[in-house]
């Protein structure tokens, strides 16, 4: 458990490029390792539509030709299967270090399930998890989707919150291949809610959760 009341800089980005979030990631890793004094980050942001394969994750999940895809692919570290990112989907990528919490990837991520959880009780709507599964669903729908890497536990990658998205994409792939189980989005259950109002939401429980003092940069 924490100590002391950690600092934790909250960087809010809007709609960023895959491949350009991926290498920030990576860098802030990398500044982490050398110099573990260093504040941790959670970056909150939208990418534009794109498929992401986790290390292990088959293309048998998806439904199209990735030579032919109209969208980015990328098969990056994380663990997981393929998901998709698309504008009105918030997504957080935590850069923190475990050695200050608890040094227990079971328990990382459901703490960050605890986030959404949180969150989304806020609207009066109870989410929840389901055995043996990662990720957070909502009356029978996954609605937010959690993925991470860890390296020396330092942390990256992390949740995909479905807000208000166009859902298209998910139709395309077996989404975290969970074949049973349909995705689903916030706008569903709560018609008028916006990326910009998760966001607040989703920073505030995360400090809760995680128990730490968020700074915005």
């Amino acid at each position: 458990m924490l100590q002391s009341r950690k600092i934790c800089r909250l960087d809010n980005q809007e709609i960023v490029e895959y491949s350009q979030a991926w290498e920030y990631q990576r860098s802030l890793v990398a500044q982490k390792i050398n110099n573990s004094q260093l504040d941790d980050v959670l970056i909150l942001l939208e990418h534009p539509p794109v498929y992401t394969l986790g290390t292990g994750s088959t293309a048998d999940f998806l439904k199209f030709d990735p030579q032919k895809s109209e969208f980015e692919i990328h098969r990056i570290e994380r663990g997981g299967e393929v998901t998709y990112h698309c504008p009105g989907q918030l997504v957080g990528y935590p850069i923190m270090n475990l050695r200050y919490y608890r040094q227990d990837l079971h328990w990382y991520l459901r703490q960050l399930e605890a986030v959404i959880i949180n969150t989304v009780a806020n609207y009066g709507l109870k989410a929840y998890r389901v055995p043996k599964l990662t990720g957070v669903w909502l009356e029978g729908k996954k609605i937010a989707a959690i993925g991470i890497k860890v390296r020396r536990w330092i942390t990256m990658h992390g949740f995909a919150v479905n807000v208000c998205p166009d859902m298209s994409g998910f139709k395309q792939i077996v989404p975290c291949g969970i074949v049973d189980k349909p995705v689903g989005s916030l706008a569903e259950f709560m018609p008028n809610i916006t990326v910009e109002k998760i966001r607040v939401d989703v920073a505030e429980a995360f400090a809760k959760v995680f128990e730490v003092e968020l700074v915005e940069q």
